[in-house]
C-alpha cells in the first residue's frame, strides 16, 4: 500500500522541490557502476553515509549527516522515496516558501539522522536515504492538511485498487508502523531505519508548528476544515481489474 498521488495541487511551481528530486536521481547515477561490486558500493557507503559507530568513536565525519540524505542503495529505494516527495513536497513548498522549505528539508533529514544515531551510536551499519527528511516532510504535511485526499495504490496477491483516504488515515498508518517496527526491532530494523523514519517526521512536524500556529492554529482548522485551502483536484476514477482464479 502506497501512496500515488493527493488531490492537493499547488498553485505555485515547487522548483526546490524538483531540485531536490534531480540532485536524488543525479547522485544515485553517479555511482551506478557501483552497484555491481558490493565490496567497492559499501566503501562508498562508507566513505559518503552516516556510520553512527564510526562517530561515536571520534573517527567519523560529520557532515555525512547531511551527505547520506543524498544516497540510495537500489532504484526501488530512490524511486519510492522520490514519489512520497513529488506528492507531498510541492504543497510544504508553497506554504514554506523556496528557501524555507529547503532549510525545512535539511532540518528534517538532520533531525532524522541524529534520531537513528541516538538510538544506535554502535551500529557499524552506514545509514543512507532521504527518507528521514521526507518523513519530515509528511510530518509537517500531516499538520497542515489533515483531511487532503490521497489515492493510494494497494495490492494483496492478485487483488490491485485505487483507494481514496484522508491524510491524516494514510499517514498515520505509516508513521505508526515506523513506530511500531523502531520499538519491535533492534535499533537497525534488519537493515531499514526506522528510528530515522519515526524521528524524521516528529521532527517536521514539530518545525511546522510555528507556521501553523502563524496560520491560525486550531482556527486555521476550523476555517478550513483540516482541507486544503483550494479547490481539490479531480482525478477520473480508476482501479486495476481483479484477475479471477479458474
Amino acid at each position: 500500500m502506497f501512496p500515488i498521488r493527493d488531490h492537493n495541487p499547488s498553485e505555485k511551481t515547487p522548483f526546490v522541490t524538483y531540485a531536490l528530486i534531480v540532485a536524488n536521481v543525479a547522485v544515485f547515477l553517479s555511482y551506478v557502476p557501483l552497484l555491481g561490486n558490493d565490496r567497492d558500493l559499501m566503501m562508498f557507503f562508507l566513505r559518503w553515509g552516516l556510520v553512527p559507530q564510526l562517530l561515536t568513536q571520534g573517527g567519523g565525519d560529520w557532515s555525512t549527516v547531511v551527505t547520506s540524505m543524498f544516497l540510495h542503495g537500489g532504484w526501488l529505494h530512490l524511486a519510492g522515496n522520490m514519489l512520497f516527495l513529488w506528492i507531498f513536497g510541492d504543497n510544504m513548498e508553497e506554504e514554506f516558501g523556496h528557501f524555507g522549505f529547503l532549510l525545512f528539508y535539511l532540518a528534517s533529514g538532520v533531525g532524522a539522522a541524529l534520531w537513528q544515531y541516538a538510538a544506535a551510536p554502535w551500529s557499524p551499519v552506514p545509514m543512507v536515504g532521504a527518507s528521514g527528511a521526507i518523513a519530515g516532510v509528511m510530518g509537517g504535511y500531516l499538520l497542515l492538511f489533515p483531511r487532503a485526499r490521497v489515492d493510494i495504490l494497494f495490492i494483496l496477491i492478485i487483488f490491485i485498487r485505487i483507494f481514496t483516504v484522508p491524510a491524516w488515515l494514510m499517514l498515520g498508518l505509516w508513521f505508526g508502523f515506523q513506530l511500531l517496527n523502531s520499538v519491535g526491532t533492534d535499533a537497525t530494523g534488519g537493515g531499514v531505519a526506522y528510528w530515522a523514519h519515526a524521528g524524521g517526521f516528529i521532527v517536521g512536524f514539530v518545525l511546522t508548528l510555528p507556521l501553523w500556529l502563524r496560520r491560525g492554529g486550531p482556527a486555521f482548522w476550523r476555517r478550513t476544515k483540516g482541507a486544503p485551502p483550494h479547490p481539490e483536484a479531480r482525478y477520473r476514477a480508476s482501479s486495476f481489474p481483479t484477475i479471477r482464479r479458474r
